[in-house]
């Protein structure tokens, strides 16, 4: 049999012609959305997520309960106003959230390493920092995010207990100040509380390291300054029960909240800061808020690569 002649490079036999085919690409013709949208997205996926939204039902027990944990003493205290027919509530507006400080240390707890621990376990971040959104986008939503998931949290009692108020028909004018006073508080604790638990937990990608790390920076520091602060009480050093305060994001809302919005403190004596301590206060929560944004933006100027 003849044998065949191989075919020289780029040679091909007669009735076979050349194939192209269209494997389904082509250009994109729809909208560019640009940073602001991707900016947007990312923050609003993060606020759903911090409440279990958009995930399993599994995802959704633990902030569903806090949030309802945190609103069940409102509406008890609501109940008992309207039945009594009170003269006025049994807690100041600013007062609440610190009441149950220990619930929305747990739900910081939970949801701060959710929210960025796993990108970085993952090796997920250079993927955000390949569309058109930078480190800035990246960080400025997350903070918003979580701010916005904390506020949430206390506000919503807030709004449970100024409604009760204007139920049981207490003076409009006087719960309008005190919901007033309540919000910034609550606002004021968000940003701090936000702040603090996204650094501990954008240190590791671990996601139950950062949980013990944010609920320990909380707790043994509120419970360690409270201790120091009660010894000096005992010993008739009231001033330095006044600057103690400084040391714990607890006891920091607590400061600004009797300085400027008329609450009442749990410092030893019932003495809190005045307002000359009380700018201190201020401005020590305003750095810490601009110093974790600041420390955010420095951890991520690696994690991206």
């Amino acid at each position: 049999m003849p044998s065949e002649t191989p075919l020289a490079p780029g040679d091909r036999r007669a009735g076979d012609p050349a194939k192209i085919h269209d494997i389904g690409y082509r250009s994109y013709d729809g909208d560019r959305l640009g940073r602001r949208h991707a900016r947007r997205s990312l923050f609003a996926h993060s606020l759903r997520g911090a409440y279990g939204l958009g995930r399993s039902a599994k995802s959704k027990v633990l902030p569903m309960l806090l949030f309802g944990v945190m609103c069940l003493p409102a509406g008890i205290m609501v109940a008992i106003a309207v039945v009594t027919k009170a003269g006025e509530l049994p807690v100041e507006y600013p007062r609440y959230a610190l009441h149950l400080q220990g619930v929305i240390s747990l739900f910081l707890a939970a949801q701060a390493p959710q929210a960025v621990s796993r990108d970085l376990r993952f090796r997920t971040v250079p993927l955000y920092f390949s569309r058109p959104i930078e480190r800035a986008d990246y960080v400025s939503a997350k903070f918003a995010a979580l701010s916005a998931a904390l506020f949430v949290l206390t506000a919503a009692p807030v709004v449970v207990l100024y409604a009760g108020a204007l139920l049981a028909e207490l003076d409009v004018a006087d719960q309008s100040a005190g919901f007033g006073q309540g919000l910034v508080s609550a606002a004021l604790l968000s940003l701090l509380f936000a702040g603090i638990g996204l650094v501990i937990a954008a240190l590791t990608p671990r996601r139950g390291f950062g949980v013990a790390a944010v609920i320990a920076v909380l707790t043994v520091s509120f419970g360690a300054v409270s201790a120091v602060q009660a010894i000096a009480f005992e010993q008739d050093n009231g001033g330095l029960v006044t600057w103690l305060g400084l040391f714990s994001p607890v006891t920091l809302i607590d400061g600004v909240q009797t300085a400027f919005l008329g609450a009442s403190t749990s410092f030893p004596g019932g003495k809190g800061p005045d307002t000359a301590a009380g700018c201190v206060y201020l401005l020590v929560v305003l750095a810490l808020i601009a110093g974790s944004y600041a420390a955010l933006m420095r951890r991520y100027r690696k994690a991206g690569l």
